[in-house]
């Protein structure tokens, strides 16, 4: 009965513009559950650090995280990782720590100037 092409586009506008909005829906979702596992992880992480980290060594992380976050994330993720592999025993002190920190420290690179 539409035989009216204009009520034919419009409905074919609608249609699409469902269809859109479905698809943005259901992209959200798809981020939302993301970060959910992403915040889920984020906690497993932490309640492995509190189990294999005294408090002065978690203190001492909590300083690094301060100051050089990308090397903090770097620690973080192989305590884990040890802790994972059933490679930690007891838990981590803080002399421990800063053995630990020193094996993971980037190389420095010195340059020798010198003048003529």
């Amino acid at each position: 009965m539409s035989g009216n092409p204009d009520d034919d586009r419009l409905e074919k506008l609608r249609e699409e513009k469902m269809q859109e909005l479905q698809e943005q829906a259901e992209g959200q979702g798809n981020e939302e559950a993301q970060e959910q596992a992403r915040q889920q992880q984020e906690a497993q992480k932490e309640a492995l650090l509190r189990q294999y980290l005294t408090d002065d060594a978690r203190q001492r992380l909590n300083a690094i995280q301060m100051s050089k976050p990308d090397f903090a994330d770097q620690v973080e993720r192989q305590l884990v990782a040890l802790a994972q592999s059933g490679r930690i025993q007891e838990q981590i002190d803080e002399e421990q720590m800063k053995s630990l920190l020193q094996e993971l420290k980037p190389e420095s690179k010195s340059f020798d100037i010198r003048r003529r």
